[in-house]
């Protein structure tokens, strides 16, 4: 039982490693760059 508990943890440290580099690959994309910088000046956006 003990073995299996060590494999379930190791295996979702690669999961959520490999979901977090994803995530960024698909951020950086240069495919994605005009939407993310528009994303990124949304704060500095005037409402008025």
């Amino acid at each position: 039982m003990e073995a299996i508990f060590e494999f379930l943890r190791s295996f979702w440290v690669v999961w959520l490693m490999g979901l977090f580099v994803g995530i960024v690959i698909w951020a950086y994309r240069p495919k994605r760059k005009a939407e993310m910088e528009r994303y990124g000046r949304i704060p500095l956006d005037d409402d008025n």
